[in-house]
Formats: C-alpha cells, structure tokens, sequence
C-alpha cells in the first residue's frame, strides 16, 4: 500500500478540520469520562450484584455501558474517516495530548510533521521511532524537500508503522 506524503502547506491546509475533530474526540471522551464515573458508583454501591437482572439499578447499568460502547464506535470511526483515511497518523496518546502526524518524505525517507492542538501551524517533524520527544523544527530548506513526488521514498511504505 502506498502512503501519501504530504507536504507542510498541505499538513497546514488540513488543520481547521483536524481541528474540529480533535475537540469533537475530546467531548465524546467527556462524555464517557462521565458514564465510567457512574459505573464506577454503582460498582461500590453493588459490586457484581448490579449485573443481577433483579438488581434496581441493573437497567443504569446496561444504559451504561451500551452507551460507553456506541461512544467508543462513534470515536473509532471518526478517527477512521477524519483522520487516517485521509492519511493522517493518530498516535497513542493523541487524544490526551492533542496531537496528530502527517506522513512525509525527507530525503528519501519517511518521516512525520507533528503537529500539537494549541500549535497555529504545522513547525515541526520527528522520525517514525522518535515520537513527540524527537520532535525537531522544521528549517526552510528541509520544508523545501518534505513531500516531494519525485523523492525515492515516496512509494516505499516500509518505514512507517500505519
């Protein structure tokens, strides 16, 4: 499978909408943040009890976690449709800290613009195996050579982890 590149003007193009996403996850994640709080109650109220079908709150507690499990799916598959279908890398730890990878080629490699929620624009890049720690600014000149099509890399895939 082939991978997109992108290069920082398109990253940078992308933002409002991964914008948009981002704080659309973490009201979703809220939301179930809330629901395990109940569960989290009732388990101390009843423990395995409340799984009884005669337990008063049995019915709570499969409104519950139905909704943490359609929560879940409605996640998933936003991160499947806004993000990675689109080629955008979603990393552990995205959610929490906001953060999302656009795959791109730097002399004859791949590698990732990382970009951070509170950031106004895509500044800075990491190698696959270096994560947000590696993260390095993007100078003019490697800006000038991210994403190019004619780079070797450009259709070998194997140096991501997709």
């Amino acid at each position: 499978m082939t991978h997109r590149a992108f290069t920082v003007d398109e990253a940078n193009a992308l933002l409002p909408n991964v914008r948009v996403t981002l704080h659309e996850l973490a009201r979703l994640h809220e939301v179930a943040a809330g629901l395990a709080d109940q569960l989290a109650i009732l388990d101390a109220l009843w423990g395995d009890a409340v799984e009884r079908e005669t337990n008063p709150d049995h019915g709570e507690f499969l409104e519950h976690h139905s909704q943490l499990a359609d929560l879940s799916s409605e996640a998933e598959g936003i991160v499947r449709r806004r993000l990675v279908d689109r080629g955008i890398r979603f990393p552990a730890g995205g959610l929490q800290n906001g953060l999302v990878d656009f795959p791109t080629t730097l002399d004859g490699r791949w590698v990732y613009l990382c970009w951070q929620l509170d950031e106004p624009e895509v500044r800075f890049w990491h190698e696959p195996r270096a994560g947000f720690r590696g993260r390095r600014q993007i100078t003019a000149e490697e800006r000038k050579r991210m994403g190019r099509p004619d780079d070797p890399a450009h259709d070998d895939d194997s140096a991501l982890d997709f």
